[in-house]
C-alpha cells in the first residue's frame, strides 16, 4: 500500500523531483513544498502519514524546530529527515526533535522508500552504517580531526574563499563574476576548483559542507580581519652636502 506523504525542502526543484519519483512508485504525495520554514503549518494542516523533510545543515541550531512542532501537534506523523552525511550532533538533533529516521540526500529512491515504510510502521529508519559512524565518532573523539573547518579553509586560496562564500549565498556564475570583477569563465573555473578541493560534486553540497563545519564563519572572519600593521620605514641617511 502506498504512503500518504509530504515532501518539504528549501529547494523546490529537489522537492518536486522527489515527489514526482514517489508518485510514479504508487505513493500519494499531498504536497511538495518550499521553504522548509513553513513545513510545520503545512504538515499540521494536511496530516500526512510521513513527512520527508530536507535540510542542508542538520547540525545548525533550530533547524529541527518544525519537527518539534509537528510531533507536538500531530504525533502520528512520522518525520524522516533527508540531509547530507551528518555529524553525530546532526543525527542526535534530528532524533531528539522527534524524527523517525535520517536518510542521506544522495540515497537511491529505493532507500528513501524503505525509510518511509519503516517510519510509518513505527520503526527507526536510519542506515546502520550511519549509526555506526556516529557512535564511533562519539566514542573516539580524539580520532577525529580537531577542526575540519580550519583544515578545509587552509586548502583554499583567498579568492576561492570568496567564491565559496558567494556560492553559499546563492549567487550563480554570472553574479560571482560581476561581484568579483572577473570573467564568467574565470568564475566558473574558481567554482570547479573549490568543489574539487572540498571533495564535493555540487554547489549545494559545498554550501552544506561549509555551513556544517563552520567554514563560512571562519571565512567571514578572515575576510574582515584587519591587515597586520606594517613596520615603519627605515630612516634614510642624510644627504651629503655638495
Amino acid at each position: 500500500m502506498g504512503v500518504r506523504l509530504m515532501v518539504v525542502d528549501d529547494h523546490r526543484l529537489l522537492a518536486e523531483a522527489l515527489a514526482s519519483a514517489l508518485k510514479l512508485r504508487g505513493h500519494r504525495v499531498l504536497a511538495a513544498a518550499a521553504p522548509s520554514a513553513g513545513a510545520a503549518d503545512l504538515v499540521v494542516s494536511r496530516a500526512p502519514e510521513v513527512c520527508l523533510l530536507g535540510t542542508a545543515a542538520p547540525a545548525e541550531p533550530g533547524v529541527f524546530d518544525p519537527v518539534v512542532r509537528i510531533k507536538k501537534e500531530r504525533p502520528q506523523v512520522a518525520v524522516v529527515v533527508l540531509g547530507p552525511v551528518p555529524s553525530p550532533r546532526g543525527i542526535a538533533a534530528a532524533f531528539a526533535a522527534g524524527a523517525s529516521g535520517y536518510v542521506r540526500h544522495d540515497e537511491r529512491i529505493e532507500g528513501v522508500e524503505r525509510a518511509m515504510m519503516k517510519a510509518r510502521a513505527g520503526e527507526a529508519a536510519v542506515a546502520p552504517q550511519l549509526l555506526q559512524g556516529a557512535f564511533a565518532e562519539l566514542l573516539n573523539p580524539a580520532a577525529q580531526p580537531d577542526d575540519e573547518g580550519a583544515r578545509l579553509l587552509r586548502m583554499l586560496t583567498p579568492r576561492e574563499v570568496e567564491v565559496l562564500v558567494r556560492v553559499a549565498e546563492g549567487e550563480d556564475t554570472r553574479l560571482i563574476a560581476a561581484g568579483m570583477g572577473i570573467a564568467p569563465s574565470t568564475a566558473r573555473t574558481h567554482v570547479q576548483r573549490v568543489l574539487m578541493k572540498l571533495g564535493v560534486g555540487s554547489r549545494l553540497e559545498a554550501a552544506a559542507l561549509a555551513a556544517r563545519t563552520g567554514l563560512l564563519d571562519r571565512a567571514a572572519t578572515r575576510r574582515t580581519a584587519p591587515a597586520p600593521p606594517q613596520p615603519p620605514p627605515a630612516p634614510q641617511p642624510p644627504a651629503s652636502a655638495p
